[in-house]
């Protein structure tokens, strides 16, 4: 993260109409009152101390400070906060600009500065993470704002419900539906939990760097529109509690992979899997069959259209798999194979018959083991397919039976 590269991107929002200089402290400026709109004389007032700089790898600060939508503060109280943050996390007499940005649904201000003082010591960051949060919770306190680690509390029955940025108090909802997601759902990788949130107008995505020599993989989490199109600032998994994090994921998918791979739990939608692909003569109608059972699918596709991933989503069962776990028929490139296909047809000739029916009359004439093929079978079997669910109840009784069997001598 260099200097310039943090000020070009404010600066950038500022040419655009989207931000604004709303304040700093000892900046170079031919304005009054204000911080110059030259970034050229931005880059001067840190100049001195980047050179007086000895041995920080990571010296620039970028602070971002994003109050709910509901809580409404002038552009002096912006300034204010911003000047009483800096000081409480021991940066008030470095020189420092903010601006405040309002191209998302709520109005927030970025902070840029230094982190070496004028001789080019560093300034200490010991438990910056936890001062920090201890600042924000005491500023939220006095400005009256929105308690943001109060997500835990004042939602002690999490609701699972899609989470809508034109109500407001964003982080409030995405933590919210998080808490409900992680309380019921079952998944075995991150990107079947990412599949999922998707569907509840979350994006979570992985952010990987290095601290003090040591990799880190961490998790950030923004708001969408029905979309896909992200609409809030990230918030850090921290925001919302460590069991959200990428270590606490890790150890639950885990869990839960070991339970699938020892026979305590399996798919059991293959049958409906089926029965939607039997009858759908179109995408999206297979996705529309498949929502009247309450089961929903990703696919995830590159930039030329074609299916590289499919995820289906159980809310019966609350349960979360990728395709190909269900076997090669349900893989990303046997749907890829299989919607090509029948996009292939025209609609005339689709128009009242089921998929079933199309493909005994328009039988595709690939090698028998292409992922087509392998799709199309299930149009020719009956949907009575194995009830995994049942014979893992077998296996438990089984179990049961032989250990009761031992306690007896028999």
């Amino acid at each position: 993260m260099s200097l310039y590269g943090v000020l070009a991107y404010n600066y950038d929002k500022v040419a655009a109409g989207t931000a604004e200089i709303l304040s700093g402290s000892r900046m170079i400026s031919d304005r009054l009152g204000l911080p110059s709109g030259d970034i050229r004389m931005a880059l001067l007032s840190f100049e001195n101390y980047l050179l007086a700089n000895r041995n920080t790898e990571k010296p620039v600060l970028h602070i971002s400070l994003s109050p709910a939508p509901e809580d409404q503060l002038t552009d002096g109280r912006l300034a204010e906060l911003a000047e009483r943050y800096m000081r409480k996390m021991g940066y008030g007499n470095q020189p420092y600009i903010t601006y405040k940005h309002a191209d998302t649904h709520n109005t927030h201000i970025h902070i840029v500065s230094v982190c070496v003082d004028e001789q080019g010591k560093k300034i200490s960051d010991a438990y910056e993470h936890r001062r920090s949060m201890t600042a924000c919770r005491e500023l939220e306190a006095d400005f009256g704002l929105r308690n943001g680690a109060d997500v835990e509390r004042r939602n002690p029955k999490a609701e699972l419900r899609k989470v809508d940025a034109s109500l407001g108090d964003v982080r409030h909802q995405v933590g919210n539906t998080l808490k409900a997601v992680l309380e019921s759902y079952r998944f075995q990788t991150f990107g079947e939990y990412s599949a999922l949130l998707s569907t509840l107008n979350i994006e979570a995505k992985q952010v990987r760097g290095e601290y003090n020599g040591v990799s880190y993989t961490g998790i950030v989490y923004s708001a969408t529109d029905d979309t896909g199109r992200v609409v809030s600032p990230p918030f850090k998994s921290s925001r919302f509690g460590k069991r959200f994090g990428n270590e606490q994921l890790e150890k639950r998918m885990l869990m839960n992979l070991k339970a699938l791979k020892e026979g305590k739990r399996a798919p059991s939608i293959q049958g409906d899997i089926a029965r939607a692909l039997r009858l759908a003569d179109s995408r999206k109608r297979f996705v529309e069959l498949l929502g009247q059972n309450r089961i929903d699918v990703v696919f995830r596709e590159n930039e030329r259209g074609r299916i590289y991933g499919v995820t289906f989503i159980d809310h019966n069962r609350r349960e979360v798999f990728n395709g190909s776990r269900m076997g090669k028929e349900f893989s990303a490139n046997a749907f890829n194979d299989y919607f090509k296909w029948l996009e292939g047809i025209s609609a005339n000739e689709r128009d009242g018959h089921t998929a079933a029916e199309l493909w005994r009359h328009h039988r595709y004439k690939d090698g028998q083991e292409s992922a087509l093929e392998l799709a199309a079978g299930i149009l020719s079997m009956e949907t009575n397919l194995r009830d995994y669910e049942e014979e893992a109840f077998a296996r438990r009784m089984k179990k049961k039976k032989k250990a009761g069997r031992k306690s007896r001598g028999i």
